[in-house]
């Protein structure tokens, strides 16, 4: 079993949960990060996808990548600047790792990168969405396409790789569910647009545990969805969330116009949704901790 494992990205909402399961297993943990150091008692190694430099040092007796390094796609205006950060921070990180791979001497045996279900395009509608559906033709999807070839590359190198496509993630931290109860706990949470759209939601820990799985177990070297097994409207999960926090939830609906003039394109993100699948990971073995929204929100924000 790997025992030492660099994360990129790990300080980010799902990094630093990460890294908080994998001590409790007693995994040592480092992380490639903009800046070398101590962050949140793991040791950093620096490095820079944008010029293509690394510290090498950072590879030695690790035996496992989690590689969830890339911009935020919904905290910013899509500019042509963003949009193109967006899409190198991604592969552009993902190349300087299979370059570096190929060119030192190292134990990694396997090798597990986020990726989205964005894979699938804005809005799937109600028909279950498995991982050999077709891509979309929206940026994101675009963006999530390139990304995964990249890490393809990886699987030449003989190193065991997956792809974890990972849907909304509810943190009671941040993310999404962290912006449905916030107006929902000052009384003026609303579903957003029809109401209608799915959510394939995941449980932060599901998640994290998810990725650990895909470290631990051979059989896992494939595309897979990182979703929970139930999804859920927009309007289920605000009136469940409301329920939970035991405040009202009686406004109608946010107009989709309205989310379009705040937010820009981005709204599609919000107006769209995908009913996704998990069958196949949970072919591999994975049992998921909270595969139900009620057991996910009262864990959450009870």
């Amino acid at each position: 079993m790997p025992k030492t494992i660099l994360i990129t990205g790990g300080t980010g909402l799902v990094g630093s949960r990460l890294t908080e399961l994998l001590k409790e297993k007693n995994y040592k943990v480092r992380y490639l990060s903009r800046a070398a150091g101590s962050k949140n008692g793991v040791q950093a190694y620096a490095w820079d996808a944008e010029n293509q430099t690394i510290d090498k040092s950072a590879f030695e007796g690790v035996n496992a990548i989690i590689h969830l390094a890339g911009a935020g796609v919904a905290d910013k205006k899509w500019t042509a600047a963003r949009k193109k950060e967006i899409l190198e921070s991604r592969t552009r990180s993902t190349q300087l790792l299979n370059d570096t791979l190929k060119s030192i001497n190292h134990e990694v045996k396997s090798f597990v990168s986020a990726s989205a279900i964005g894979y699938y395009g804005w809005d799937t509608g109600g028909v279950w969405v498995k991982e050999g559906s077709r891509f979309g033709d929206d940026f994101l999807a675009t963006v999530t396409k390139a990304w995964e070839e990249k890490v393809d590359q990886i699987t030449e190198l003989g190193i065991r790789t997956a792809k974890l496509r990972i849907g909304i993630v509810f943190s009671e931290k941040g993310g999404a569910l962290y912006e449905i109860a916030k107006p929902i706990k000052f009384g003026v949470g609303a579903p957003l647009g029809s109401g209608n759209q799915y959510m394939s939601w995941i449980h932060i820990d599901d998640l994290c545990n998810m990725f650990i799985h895909a470290v631990e177990n051979d059989s896992v070297n494939d595309v897979y969805n990182a979703v929970g097994p139930n999804p859920e409207t927009n309007k289920v999960i605000t009136k469940e969330t409301a329920k939970v926090l035991n405040r009202p939830c009686f406004l109608p609906n946010v107009p989709a116009f309205v989310l379009k003039l705040m937010l820009g394109k981005r709204a599609a993100m919000i107006l769209g949704g995908s009913r996704v699948s998990c069958e196949k990971i949970q072919a591999t073995g994975f049992k998921f901790s909270y595969p139900t929204l009620p057991e996910a929100l009262k864990d959450l924000l009870s």
